[in-house]
């Protein structure tokens, strides 16, 4: 078992702490094997094992499994053992699972760790019970620096390990084989297609899948492109398909909240307010667009940025599309008082300076980067960093 040590720093914070460790993200980001890491931090720190208890409610035993199942099950695993560890997975799988969680939270001597692959473990349910007693921490497909690790390529040119990121993506399951592209895609299509049919469709009852999975390579081709939900309408339309406006709506919701992909909102520099239109979406990990539509050189332009996109959420930063009189900025990412720009693009043409530019155009202090795939890409120019990817997503501080 490969560690992922910053998830395991960051829930260690929380151990024996009054609050519920909510760990959530896409299936098969790594949320069940970060627990078995996190079992054996208990085991390192004295804890008996009969007092860790862990369940998987996405089993077939577990099936239709009621709230007051699930409570009782759990008050007799913990009865006579003192303080207890509960690690549950796919905790959503129980419908009012909320109720029992928060009985058992009150009544017993118990630290609790819940994973789930829907953003509804948010919900408005889990204010009403568990209210400022719970913490959220998103897992995420590999970085590259996580992805070097696992593939045992610390030793390697880390823009030839690059490449091969940018061409694989980052499920540990990739990360851990040695699957060749067709294959690692094929899996993915497979995870993609649980997500779809358990996390979407079955739950919400979709009718027409044909539809829905035009609206899902409508918004998939155009990944790092602004577009609202009247522009899917408008293309059905021109195709002679019918869609309203309200179930486009839906449909980004659902897919949000099963984390395959994820809003950018864009923000006014000038009026420093977040626009609630023409938002941009990234996916939860680049290789769903290989799995739909096969990989294509000229993707990788979108696929940087979605790359930088996803590092920038890993480090909590909260991650808008910056709109400046009539320039963009791809991405204004802030988190407390820190506040950085960044630019990204495949290359930068000699003659063409508008992805420095469009950076020069913000006058403030706050640091400035041009990320690009160019592998000589350094220096700096008036105040912009050019760096190349790959050492971006290595440094460990901004």
């Amino acid at each position: 078992m490969i560690k992922r040590p910053d998830y395991i720093n960051e829930i260690s914070k929380f151990i024996d702490t009054p609050i519920v460790k909510i760990l959530a993200g896409v299936r098969r980001s790594g949320k069940s094997t970060i627990f078995e890491m996190m079992r054996e931090e208990l085991l390192a720190r004295g804890i008996k094992s009969d007092c860790i208890i862990s369940k998987k409610y996405n089993e077939i035993e577990n099936e239709d499994m009621t709230a007051k199942e699930m409570y009782d099950d759990l008050k007799s695993e913990i009865q006579g053992k003192g303080r207890c560890y509960l690690f549950l997975d796919e905790i959503q799988e129980v419908k009012g699972w909320e109720k029992a969680i928060n009985s058992i939270f009150e009544s017993c001597d118990v630290d609790i760790y819940i994973t789930g692959s829907n953003s509804k473990l948010m919900s408005s349910e889990i204010s009403t019970y568990l209210s400022g007693r719970y913490v959220q921490i998103p897992v995420y497909t590999l970085s590259f620096k996580e992805y070097i690790t696992f593939k045992g390529l610390e030793n390697s040119d880390i823009n030839n390990a690059f490449e091969e990121y940018l061409q694989y993506g980052g499920f540990p399951i990739i990360g851990i084989s040695s699957f060749d592209t067709k294959s690692a895609y094929q899996v993915v299509e497979g995870i993609y297609a649980a997500v779809i049919t358990r996390d979407i469709s079955k739950r919400h009852k979709i009718r027409d899948m044909e539809l829905f999975d035009r609206v899902v390579k409508y918004i998939i081709e155009n990944l790092g492109k602004t577009f609202s939900a009247n522009s899917i309408v408008s293309f059905l339309k021109s195709e002679n398909r019918r869609l309203s406006v309200e179930s486009v709506y839906n449909y980004l919701k659902w897919l949000t909240e099963a984390f395959i992909i994820y809003p950018c909102h864009r923000y006014d520099m000038q009026g420093k307010s977040v626009l609630k239109t023409q938002e941009k979406y990234y996916l939860s990990d680049i290789s769903i667009k290989y799995s739909k539509m096969g990989f294509n050189t000229k993707m990788i332009a979108s696929m940087l940025e979605n790359i930088v996109f996803l590092e920038l959420k890993r480090r909590g930063y909260d991650v808008y599309v910056g709109k400046n009189n009539t320039k963009e900025i791809d991405f204004v990412a802030t988190r407390l008082e820190e506040k950085i720009y960044i630019q990204v693009c495949r290359s930068i043409p000699e003659d063409d300076d508008r992805e420095i530019a469009n950076l020069l155009e913000v006058r403030d202090h706050y640091h400035k980067y041009l990320v690009t795939m160019d592998k000589l890409a350094k220096g700096n120019e008036n105040g912009v960093e050019i760096i190349n990817i790959a050492s971006f997503l290595l440094k460990e501080e901004w």
